[in-house]
């Protein structure tokens, strides 16, 4: 009869094992351990990330039903309390550190020229158990984490992400973002700070973001707008010369602001420090920051990302990383086959078959029919 891996094991085929190898010995993962690996942990928490099971008794139960295909996988049973055990202590800067080695995998084929690279910046709020409140009280029995994500929309694919309690202001986190130099960040108003503007101006990166209704503009040029055209107004000028308690802006170089009426009838003050840029373009690129909103909403409802199976800050921390890892695997096994064009519908597809032996391009195909040998024996017993 013909071998088949499990969709499984070809979506598990995407994982640079060699890489993860060296991340674990690098940390000491492994270091003490006699029953459940970190491979072996990376594999359950994946099943419960594609497979959906929401509990760490139903990681348990789904891989035992499934214990004869675990050796295909290099993996085998395990027992919930030593997973959670795994969860709450093991680094999770093995799990990061995969991440960020498969977004290098995801994007080393896309050629831009210098200063092409479009960065869209937003943060989601994930919602915990009161469990958590030692390391995540957000508020009197609110409890909560955020997911801060860099994201690539022509990659489509997040490349950076950091998690820290709800508390923590999006701009104090993205003051430890890195920087690409000449690249294009494209932000809301969680991320108004004059300092790290002029941080990202240093470092020759166009920004694009909106104005508080509030901050005064002192124009010193006007340019010309097109009538009838959603552009509204186009001026340069400069920002307020202080800021909080008398400090002075270090952001002191010309900014323009370009006043755009959406569809909605909204009128949107957006903000650049790209005086040449035509205003439709500069328009056109602060719409783009909806598709980090998109590629928020697809995780949470594909994945599992707003139950967690853990409640210390290590475990949810490993469990958002392994999200975000299962979304570049599915990537990676989506763009390796040509039968379903839809990453949504693979998607489920890969659930739905996940310990299924097939191949991962016949997904929507029937299962090929069994091949009877003719030289097998044949016993008539009725």
């Amino acid at each position: 009869m013909q071998h088949h891996n499990s969709v499984f094991h070809s979506v598990l085929k995407q994982v640079p094992w060699h890489r993860f190898d060296q991340l674990v010995d690098e940390h000491g993962a492994d270091k003490h351990v006699r029953t459940l690996t970190t491979k072996s942990q990376l594999i359950a928490l994946m099943y419960a990330q594609l497979s959906g099971a929401q509990s760490l008794r139903e990681i348990e139960a789904g891989l035992q039903s499934h214990a004869t295909r675990l050796y295909h996988l290099g993996s085998d049973e395990v027992s919930r309390s030593t997973l959670a055990d795994a969860n709450a202590q093991r680094p999770w800067q093995v799990f990061s550190g995969l991440f960020a080695h498969l977004v290098g995998q995801l994007t080393r084929g896309l050629k831009r020229k210098t200063g092409e690279a479009v960065h869209l910046i937003d943060s989601s709020s994930l919602r915990l158990s009161a469990l958590s409140k030692d390391w995540a009280r957000f508020s009197a029995g609110v409890c909560g984490a955020k997911m801060h994500i860099v994201y690539d929309p022509d990659a489509v694919c997040p490349i950076y992400a950091a998690v820290t309690p709800a508390n923590i202001n999006d701009i104090t986190a993205a003051k430890d973002m890195p920087i690409e130099a000449g690249a294009t960040y494209v932000f809301d108003l969680g991320y108004y700070d004059y300092s790290w503007w002029a941080k990202l101006h240093a470092a020759d990166c166009r920004i694009v973001t909106r104005l508080k209704s509030n901050t005064k503009l002192h124009v010193v040029h006007k340019n010309a707008v097109a009538a009838g055209s959603n552009i509204l107004s186009d001026r340069i000028g400069h920002l307020p010369q202080r800021m909080a308690r008398n400090r002075q802006n270090p952001f002191q170089d010309p900014v323009r602001e370009i006043r755009v009426r959406i569809d909605t009838g909204r009128i949107l003050r957006i903000l650049t420090n790209d005086l040449d840029l035509p205003a439709t373009d500069i328009a056109d690129l602060y719409k783009r920051r909806w598709q980090i909103e998109l590629f928020f909403r697809w995780v949470k409802q594909t994945l599992k990302i707003k139950q967690f199976i853990g409640r210390s800050e290590n475990a949810v921390r490993i469990q958002i990383a392994v999200a975000l890892i299962a979304f570049l695997l599915l990537r990676l096994a989506h763009t390796a086959q040509r039968a379903v064009h839809s990453l949504l519908t693979f998607t489920r597809l890969v659930r739905v078959n996940l310990m299924h032996r097939r191949p991962i391009n016949r997904l929507l195909l029937p299962p090929p029919p069994i091949i009877k040998d003719q030289r097998q024996l044949s016993l008539s017993l009725c």
